[in-house]
């Protein structure tokens, strides 16, 4: 019996030790051309990966676009590092120094993590602090804004709260588990392409930053901590404020994340998507939420 433990165990720390070195995915055509169009600006001597394109010509609105998280995340830092969203708000306000914003009115939209980082940049902006934003307008999207209404993933609330065992965790997370994930946040009719998902997942996997998802869910911790701070700066907001809605979210469920925000944010319009669309309305519905956007933008 002794005899067939070893055996096993011979055969399985190689096979652990050759699991955790697995090296990174490739990206696909789509993400290289995505990321070697963006460039980079310095923070803190941290390189943060962003992107600057023109609009319309004529125009001249502003949008800065926040994304969420784990999606779309290409500025991961190496261990150690503890993030939070005052540093995120910072590293928005440095990009827009970088690009020469600050004297131009921003108007900003956001979803998930990045609402928070907005609510952020807001309060900011609010309490007249010089060296800020100039916020003309803010658009929010499915993002957890109240935290008594919002429901995370069950691997969301063992990695933010799983201390040393989450650094053993992000070390086996893989493909499988995460494409499974993240299809549970997508509508029945809508759900990502499996290139999607793996381009979702190779953006994750760049600079090992599945290893810092515990240290990113921090952030849901700290909706908690800064509650009054945050959803303050919604309700004493003085600029036009929207809210893009996609209904079937399980992480802001309908009709309890609505019903909050309407009674704690009665300045803000708001655009509720089809039925069937969940937590990625921008994925999901490109045409209704690019058309909800555009119609509050000519509304001020």
């Amino acid at each position: 019996m002794n005899e067939w433990w070893i055996l096993v165990g011979l055969l399985t720390v190689p096979l652990i030790a050759v699991y955790l070195n697995i090296p990174p995915p490739v990206p696909s055509t789509e993400l290289y051309s995505w990321m070697s169009s963006g460039s980079f600006f310095t923070f803190k001597n941290y390189n943060i990966f962003y992107r600057d394109s023109w609009g319309a010509v004529g125009s001249s609105n502003v949008v800065i676009l926040l994304h969420g998280f784990p999606t779309s995340s290409y500025d991961w830092y190496k261990r150690p590092h503890h993030y939070s969203v005052f540093e995120q708000a910072s590293i928005v306000e440095s990009l827009a120094v970088h690009l020469g914003l600050m004297d131009q009115k921003i108007n900003i939209l956001s979803h998930d993590y990045g609402d928070t980082v907005a609510q952020e940049l807001l309060h900011r902006y609010e309490q007249n602090r010089t060296g800020h934003l100039m916020i003309n307008s803010l658009c929010l999207s499915n993002g957890g804004i109240f935290p008594e209404a919002h429901y995370p993933r069950v691997i969301q609330k063992v990695l933010k709260d799983a201390g040393l065992l989450a650094s053993v965790l992000t070390r086996f997370m893989n493909y499988f588990f995460f494409s499974r994930g993240i299809r549970e946040v997508f509508g029945p009719y809508t759900q990502p392409t499996e290139a999607e998902s793996w381009d979702m997942w190779t953006g994750i996997r760049v600079n090992d930053g599945n290893l810092v998802m515990d240290s990113i869910l921090q952030y849901i911790n700290q909706r908690q901590k800064y509650r009054d701070r945050w959803v303050g700066a919604l309700a004493a907001a003085s600029i036009p404020l929207h809210f893009i809605y996609g209904p079937l979210d399980p992480v802001n469920p309908h009709p309890v994340f609505l019903t909050l925000y309407r009674k704690l944010i009665p300045r803000s319009t708001v655009s509720v998507l089809d039925d069937h669309i969940s937590h990625y309305p921008q994925m999901e519905d490109p045409t209704g939420f690019f058309n909800a956007y555009l119609t509050f933008m000519n509304s001020f």
